[in-house]
C-alpha cells in the first residue's frame, strides 16, 4: 500500500468552545426510518408494493412517528404505493409520511397528488454542496449551488396550493454535508431558511447527511456543534442526522452528533443502505436502552423483527451484529462462560428490576426477546463452566462443581476433534458416552439385594446384602457382601474382584425428570489406591442403583 500520499486528513473544525464532550444522551431523538426509500433503493431486488406495505406496518408497530416512504414522482410503482398507504388507512394519525423529491415543478405537483388525503407530510428536497460535487457533477460555483437550493424552496412554495389540505413541513438536505466546507453549509442552509420563512412556529428540518463518512466521530461532533452555534435562529430549525457507515463509525458519529445538538436521526433497521449502509437505528436505540434511556422504539422481540427484515429485503444479518446477531449472546471462552453462568445464577435470587450487571452481557437478552439457553455454546476454547451450564439448563444434570473440570476436559477434547462448535445434543451424547453408558472394563450383568434385619429387630441396625455377577476385563465374577446400604454393600463386594481398590470420597445425588419419568442421578468421586481420583455418574429409577451405577462409571473412567 504505497499510495497513501494521495489521501489527506479531514480538516479540523474551527471550534474552541465545544460542549459535547461533557454531555450524555438523556432522551431519545425523533427517529425517522428511511428503510422504504434509502434502504429499498440499495437492495439487489427492491421490495414490491405488497412487501413495502407490510414493512411500513412493521415500522409503525415499532414506534416510528416519521417514515420516509419513497420518491412518489419517480415511478408509477412508488406513486401507487403512496396511494395505497393512504387509501387503505395504513397511516395512523400520529405518524407523518416523508417524501423525497427533486425540486422541479412537475415532480413536486406529482408528489402532492400522491399525498392527497394525508393530513401532514414532510417534503424533503436536497442538492449536493461539496467541493467534489460542485467540481465534477455540476461544474458550478458556490453561488450557483446555493441558488439551486433557493430555487428548490421557491418551487415547493409555488406549488403548495396543489397540496390541498395536507400540512407540509419542509426538510432540506445539503447532500454531502460531511464533505462540505462547514461555513458554506451554514450559508446555504441560512438561505434556505430565509426563503422558506422558517420560524419557531414553522420549523424547517435541516438534515445534515454524512453522505460519505470521512471524519473521526469527534470531528463529526464538532461539525454538528459548530453548525448549531452558527446557524441563525436555532429555534426555527430541527437539526437532523443522516449517517452512513463508510468508515464503520456510523453509530459513534450519530451518538456524538446527538451530544453536539442534533434533534432527529434518520436511519435503517440493521444498517441497510447504499454501500456500507445507513445508520443502524436498532443499535443506537438499544445502546440508549442499556444506559437507562427509553428509546421510544419497541425492539422487545428482536428475533421476530430480524426475521421479517430478512424475509422482506432478502438481506442477511451478520451473526456478530449487535443485539440481533445469532452469536451476540454466545460465549465460547471458558472464563466468559463461567462468569456468565455465575451472574445468571445470581440473578435468579434478585428482583426483576435489579440493576443489570451480568458479566459480558450489556443487556438482559430477555428484554429483547432472546433466550438464556443460547447464551453459552461449546467449542474447543470453552471451559468447564460452559459445558456444565448447558447440561444443567438443557438436560437437568446438575453436576457438582468439583466435577466441572472433568466434564470440561471431555467436552473440549470432543470439540477439538470435531473442529467445530458442539450442539447441545452432541454435548449430552459425549457426556452420556463417557459416564452413563460405559460397560468396560466393568459391567454389571446381574444384581440383587436383600435387607437383613438388625439384631433388635429395628431398622437402625439394618444391613443390606448385595449379590451380583459382574464382568471385569471380560471375565465374570460372582460377588456378594453386606453393607450399610446398597452402595456400601456393592463397594464391599467389589473387593472380591481384581478391580482397583478404592474409597468413595464424594457423593452427590438429585432427582431428574418429572412425574412418572422421575429418576435419580448420582455423582460419585472415588479415590483409587494409587491416589488417582475420578468421577462417575449413574442414573436409575432406583435411588440405590443410581449410586452403584455411578461407582461402575467411575471405575470405567
Amino acid at each position: 500500500m504505497k499510495n497513501v500520499e494521495k489521501y489527506k486528513p479531514f480538516q479540523p473544525i474551527p471550534i474552541t468552545n465545544r460542549t459535547w464532550p461533557a454531555k450524555t444522551i438523556t432522551k431519545a431523538p425523533t427517529w425517522v426510518s428511511v428503510d422504504l426509500r434509502d434502504g429499498n433503493q440499495a437492495l439487489i431486488n427492491p421490495m414490491g408494493v405488497e412487501q413495502k406495505l407490510e414493512f411500513f406496518d412493521i415500522l409503525v408497530k415499532l414506534g416510528f412517528k416519521e417514515i420516509e416512504v419513497g420518491f412518489p414522482s419517480a415511478s408509477d410503482t412508488e406513486f401507487n404505493f403512496m396511494r395505497r398507504l393512504i387509501e387503505e388507512n395504513h397511516v395512523p394519525e400520529d405518524v407523518t409520511l416523508q417524501v423525497l423529491c427533486q425540486a422541479r415543478e412537475h415532480l413536486v405537483i406529482r408528489t402532492f397528488e400522491a399525498l392527497k388525503g394525508v393530513k401532514k407530510a414532510i417534503f424533503h428536497i436536497y442538492n449536493s454542496t461539496s467541493p467534489a460535487q460542485r467540481k465534477y457533477t455540476f461544474n458550478k460555483s458556490k453561488e450557483e449551488i446555493k441558488q439551486i437550493a433557493i430555487d428548490g424552496v421557491k418551487c415547493v412554495k409555488n406549488c403548495l396550493k396543489d397540496a390541498g389540505d395536507t400540512d407540509i413541513r419542509l426538510e432540506y438536505s445539503p447532500e454531502s454535508f460531511s464533505n462540505t466546507e462547514i461555513d458554506y453549509a451554514v450559508e446555504v442552509c441560512e438561505a434556505v431558511m430565509k426563503e422558506w420563512g422558517a420560524s419557531p412556529e414553522n420549523k424547517i428540518i435541516l438534515n445534515l447527511p454524512t453522505t460519505v463518512e470521512c471524519a473521526l466521530p469527534n470531528q463529526f461532533a464538532d461539525q454538528i456543534e459548530y453548525f448549531c452555534q452558527k446557524i441563525s435562529d436555532r429555534n426555527s430549525c430541527i437539526i437532523s442526522l443522516h449517517n452512513h457507515n463508510d468508515r464503520g463509525e456510523g453509530v459513534a458519529q450519530c451518538e456524538l452528533g446527538l451530544l453536539a445538538g442534533a434533534d432527529r436521526v434518520e436511519g435503517c433497521l440493521f444498517g441497510n443502505g447504499e454501500r456500507t449502509g445507513n445508520l443502524d437505528i436498532v443499535t443506537v436505540a438499544l445502546n440508549m436502552y442499556t444506559q437507562g434511556v427509553d428509546p421510544q422504539l419497541d425492539f422487545s422481540n428482536i428475533e421476530h423483527i430480524a426475521n421479517d427484515y430478512m424475509r422482506l429485503t432478502g438481506m442477511s444479518i451478520h451473526p456478530r451484529t449487535p443485539y440481533a446477531g445469532e452469536l451476540v449472546f454466545t460465549a465460547f471462552s471458558g472464563s466468559h462462560q463461567d462468569a456468565i453462568r455465575k451472574g445468571m445464577a445470581a440473578r435468579t435470587k434478585m428482583e426483576d428490576n435489579a440493576v443489570w450487571d451480568v458479566p459480558y452481557l450489556p443487556i438482559d437478552p430477555h428484554d429483547i426477546g432472546r433466550q438464556y439457553e443460547g447464551i453459552i455454546r461449546i467449542n474447543s476454547q470453552s471451559g468447564k463452566g460452559g459445558a456444565a451450564y448447558i447440561l444443567e439448563q438443557d438436560f437437568g444434570i446438575v453436576a457438582p462443581k468439583a466435577m466441572h473440570p472433568a466434564i470440561g476436559e471431555v467436552i473440549k477434547t470432543a470439540a477439538d476433534k470435531a473442529q467445530r462448535e458442539l450442539k447441545a445434543d452432541e454435548l449430552y451424547a459425549e457426556f452420556a458416552a463417557r459416564w452413563l453408558n460405559t460397560k468396560s472394563p466393568l459391567n454389571v450383568i446381574e444384581i440383587s439385594e436383600r435387607h437383613i434385619e438388625g439384631e433388635r429387630g429395628d431398622n437402625e441396625h439394618e444391613q443390606v446384602a448385595c449379590m451380583a455377577t459382574v464382568a471385569w476385563e471380560g471375565k465374570n465374577y460372582a460377588i456378594a457382601a453386606n453393607g450399610n446400604g446398597p452402595l456400601d454393600a456393592f463397594v464391599n463386594a467389589m473387593k472380591q474382584t481384581p478391580a482397583p481398590r478404592f474409597n468413595i470420597t464424594s457423593f452427590h445425588e438429585h432427582s431428574i425428570g418429572k412425574g412418572s419419568d422421575t429418576k435419580a442421578i448420582a455423582y460419585v468421586q472415588i479415590t483409587k489406591e494409587d491416589g488417582n481420583q475420578v468421577w462417575g455418574v449413574g442414573k436409575s429409577s432406583n435411588v440405590g442403583r443410581a449410586g452403584i451405577a455411578a461407582v461402575v462409571s467411575a471405575l470405567n473412567f
